[in-house]
């Protein structure tokens, strides 16, 4: 009896120490496990025992902070790509749906492919009888469908309806809707996630990077848009064409234009005005050489009166600034604005340059040069900018003021659009030359730029 007892309470003891044993063994190991993911996952700057000076904890501030920033960002490109995705299988929805409800055909899925088929085709047969690939032939510039341009703020408008204001901010609410939808599309197709870019380095757009856009409308086909954006450089920039076919917007392109290099043979007729030359070398030289640097100016003089005057402008100009840019032509002959753009045109040899026609009383910008790049392709399309015409500064700007502002004050009491004027045009020197046109010297200047606009 004794035995068996002593073996019952030895049994238990032995058990007993067993389980001790198990159980600080487990608690050693995972005392291990802890020490070793805390000395993985904690920063470098941690895992030594002295304590962190001011350097390294801004160190370590700042590499949580861009670990932060760099999964803020995924997760919001993460989002905009499920937002995407919803609004590509809605406006599938909504297709699908407009054409189960106007077919009355049984729901089936070949109906449903026919109906979407014949959509497609509808608005394919719409784009090719607008005016987007390539012009048709017109009676005249009054049958012409102008465009209008704008910016994120405002609209420069030609139809200027009741208001009778040039330039506004859309007070229509259907234009107002109308182009702030064309700029978030243009935007979004932008900021477009692509397999074959670097999340890291694309560059995110906003509206802040719209310059400009134009748009028409005709009536019977849909509108035409095309938008413009900087791009990652200076020169760069991201141009996009849509059209909306009375529906949805149908992308047509989004291509890289590439402005450096583009060199503007700007030809300036002229005959005495010495004093309007002298203001506009003013321009030119802030705009022309300080901002853009890429200018050749073409001056055609015709007669002797004031020539001296007008060389030791372009002269002190030349000493004054390094600019070698320039040309001085003189013909001894009776004032004729298309002879002298002829001359001035005909003069260059150096390749197919891009021209800028203008007139010494004409003021513009750094921004329009870079319009007058854009909207000029050889061989497929010419630039007619549509010139504000301002009544005497005197009366604009009042007796009393020092100096005219730097932007011209566009109002509809300040001035008007000379939307029947094509004296001023960008074009490259292969179009005008192709067109095989000589004006006649006989021609006033009232008369000519119809009649070069009708030739081209």
């Amino acid at each position: 009896m004794r035995q068996r007892c002593f073996l019952m309470i030895t049994t238990r003891r032995g058990l007993l120490l067993v389980i001790m044993c198990c159980g600080l063994v487990l608690l050693q190991l995972l005392s291990c496990s802890l020490n070793s993911f805390y000395a993985v996952h904690r920063p470098t700057s941690l895992r030594t025992n002295k304590p962190l000076n001011e350097p390294e904890y801004q160190a370590l501030l700042q590499e949580l902070e861009e670990r932060y920033q760099h999964y803020v960002s995924s997760l919001t490109k993460q989002i905009s790509q499920l937002k995407e995705a919803i609004a590509q299988r809605s406006t599938q929805l909504q297709k699908s749906l407009g054409n189960s409800g106007t077919e009355f055909f049984p729901e089936t899925e070949g109906n449903a492919q026919q109906g979407e088929t014949n959509l497609e085709e509808f608005l394919q047969a719409q784009l090719n009888r607008a005016e987007v690939h390539s012009g048709t032939r017109v009676t005249g510039e009054y049958a012409l469908v102008p465009f209008e341009s704008f910016t994120l703020h405002k609209v420069y408008q030609l139809e200027m309806g009741l208001s009778r204001f040039p330039v506004e901010r859309p007070l229509r609410k259907d234009r107002r809707n109308e182009l702030a939808g064309t700029l978030e599309i243009a935007l979004q197709m932008l900021n477009a996630p692509r397999d074959s870019d670097d999340p890291q380095l694309r560059k995110v757009y906003s509206p802040s990077d719209f310059i400009e856009g134009i748009y028409r409308t005709e009536r019977d086909y849909g509108t035409l848009y095309e938008l413009m954006f900087k791009g990652d450089g200076s020169e760069d920039f991201r141009r996009l064409v849509f059209f909306r076919p009375f529906g949805p917007l149908m992308r047509l392109r989004n291509e890289q234009v590439d402005l450096s290099g583009t060199l503007i043979n700007m030809i300036v007729p002229l005959a005495k005005m010495a004093d309007k030359f002298k203001r506009f070398m003013v321009n030119f030289r802030d705009v022309c050489i300080q901002q853009d640097g890429q200018i050749h100016l073409t001056v055609v003089y015709f007669g002797s009166d004031q020539f001296e005057e007008v060389k030791k402008v372009l002269e002190m100009t030349a000493r004054e600034t390094h600019f070698k840019n320039f040309t001085l032509i003189q013909l001894n002959e009776e004032f004729s604005r298309g002879r002298g753009i002829d001359v001035g045109a005909r003069a260059w040899k150096h390749g197919n340059v891009l021209m800028f026609f203008c007139d010494a009383d004409v003021v513009f910008t750094a921004e329009f040069l870079n319009s007058c790049r854009l909207n000029a392709e050889p061989g497929r399309k010419v630039f007619y900018p549509v010139v504000f015409s301002q009544y005497n500064p005197v009366y604009v700007y009042g007796y009393h003021t020092v100096a005219p502002p730097t932007e011209p004050v566009i109002k509809k009491d300040t001035g008007f659009w000379r939307d029947l004027g094509f004296g001023m045009t960008c074009q490259y020197r292969s179009d005008f030359v192709n067109i095989g046109c000589k004006a006649p010297l006989t021609l006033s200047c009232a008369s000519l730029d119809p009649l070069l606009r009708r030739w081209v």
